[in-house]
């Protein structure tokens, strides 16, 4: 059964501390509703048994638990360490393309281009910017450097060339391989990573229907190329992340908070659904409460507009994994019910989207305000009129019922969305109203005389394209003068 205790979806990543049954069972039930795997760590056969384990506690508990196959895209790695290395200030390192390391004072890179990319006297950051290196000379492969910032540096921590990576193509061999897997698993979204511009998205839309999918792809915003042509992007792209760890490195970590009030406003226009992520309640990895600077920066997200805020180390590695989630849910509750949080966004008609249907859905919620409605109804086979209902983010909750599944797992990344599929594309009539009411009653818990609004499409109510909306009052249909 659903919650409506929050509107605000949370995303979570799964990882070592997040990989059985019973942990991510706990995570769903404490309030996650889209389940991230993350390509740049573990490989195929551990994500498919993650996705298999999302999947069945998805019927076990009566929900529409969403994934994201999340690709490493170009990204430029260390690789494997004889063991951790402690690096001081003044330290001198070679790095050289290769995977496994060969001797204590060459440090691996996944990248055989990296030589290329960078320049003498250029900064290189390491693990998120955490260590930092100058580079004093390049020698054909190898690139010789001095540690600047010091710390312990481990295997597969990500390096960071602000402003290079150019030569990094799209879409990896790796990533390609990922794709496959995500078509052959039904996953629900595919994140792209390092965006730059619209062709990268749309390269990997190709990747996507090449190997005969059909996934929507989420672009992550974290290059500084990316914010120059943040418009472009979104307009391509079927939803945006605010990726801050690396955005915060590719360019500044005081330019992010601004960064992402631009991003999340743009997606908001273009009605793209928009997820906060990185380090929001990142002390919860070694301690059971977050600082107040967290749980400002979460709230900060939902009232700025995000539909979702994600979990990265906090459910992947953290100690206290399900009450991350269980505290950002509380997060969101409290700043959800507070007067500085928008709601009911009327955001008129675009010529982007089909006339008909816009017209509906804003004639939905202008209905189900003046009413006081306790709940819109909304039939739906590909999601698009719930989408665009969700966007403009009303008070009440948007009960979703399809008869495609696959729709209602994507819906759960949407504000204020809760999904249920129903074999009930039929024409509207008496005999649906009965079934309505019985469905708002024992499964949404309205009473009697309660009022909502619907919308579908005629003549039969599910698979064509939404074109009326409806008042119904709860029980209506059982007095003897009620008309349909």
């Amino acid at each position: 059964m659903y919650d409506f205790f929050k509107k605000t979806k949370i995303v979570v990543t799964l990882g070592p501390a997040s990989e059985t049954y019973e942990q991510i069972k706990e995570l769903a039930l404490n309030g996650a509703n889209v389940f991230r795997l993350n390509t740049s760590h573990g490989n195929i056969e551990s994500h498919s048994q993650k996705i298999d384990i999302v999947n069945r506690v998805s019927k076990d508990l009566g929900l529409f638990l969403a994934t994201i196959v999340d690709l490493q895209g170009p990204k430029i790695r260390v690789g494997n360490l004889f063991k951790e290395i402690e690096l001081k200030n003044g330290d001198e390192l070679i790095f050289s393309p290769s995977k496994e390391q060969i001797a204590q004072n060459i440090i691996p890179v996944d990248y055989e281009g990296m030589p290329d990319d960078v320049e003498v006297g250029e900064k290189v950051l390491l693990d998120d910017g955490k260590i930092q290196v100058k580079v004093l000379k390049i020698e054909g492969k190898k690139i010789f450097a001095s540690v600047t910032n010091g710390g312990i540096l481990k295997s597969r921590k990500g390096i960071n060339i602000p402003g290079a990576q150019n030569s990094l193509e799209t879409v990896s061999e790796r990533d390609k391989e990922f794709i496959k897997f995500a078509i052959e698993k039904n996953a629900d979204y595919i994140a792209l990573s390092f965006v730059r511009n619209s062709k990268d998205v749309e390269i990997a839309q190709r990747y996507i229907k090449d190997f005969g999918g059909n996934i929507p792809i989420i672009s992550k915003i974290e290059k500084p190329q990316a914010m120059d042509n943040i418009v472009e992007i979104i307009n391509v792209s079927d939803a945006i992340m605010v990726a801050r760890g690396d955005l915060g490195i590719e360019l500044s970590p005081v330019e992010v908070p601004i960064c992402q009030k631009i991003i999340i406003e743009e997606a908001n226009k273009q009605r793209k659904p928009v997820i906060v992520a990185t380090q929001m309640l990142e002390s919860m990895i070694e301690q059971p409460i977050p600082t107040r600077a967290e749980s400002s920066d979460v709230a900060n997200a939902i009232i700025d507009g995000a539909d979702a805020v994600m979990l990265s180390g906090e459910t992947s590695v953290g100690k206290f994994a399900a009450l991350a989630v269980k505290t950002m849910e509380e997060i969101a509750h409290n700043t959800e019910i507070s007067s500085f949080c928008p709601y009911n966004i009327h955001m008129g008609i675009s010529d982007k989207y089909n006339l008909t249907r816009q017209a509906v859905v804003n004639s939905t919620l202008k209905m189900a305000e003046d009413i006081h409605a306790k709940a819109i109804v909304s039939f739906s086979h590909t999601g698009y009129s719930s989408r665009l209902m969700a966007k403009q983010r009303p008070d009440i909750p948007i009960i979703i019922i399809s008869d495609m599944e696959s729709t209602c797992r994507r819906l759960n990344l949407y504000w204020n969305t809760y999904t249920y599929c129903r074999p009930w594309d039929i024409l509207p009539g008496p005999k649906l109203l009965e079934m309505l009411d019985e469905f708002l009653i024992d499964e949404i818990k309205l009473q009697d005389d309660d009022y909502v609004v619907f919308s579908g499409s005629m003549p039969m109510l599910i698979s064509g394209r939404t074109n009326f909306v409806r008042v119904h009052r709860i029980g209506a249909i059982k007095e003897e003068h009620y008309v349909y």
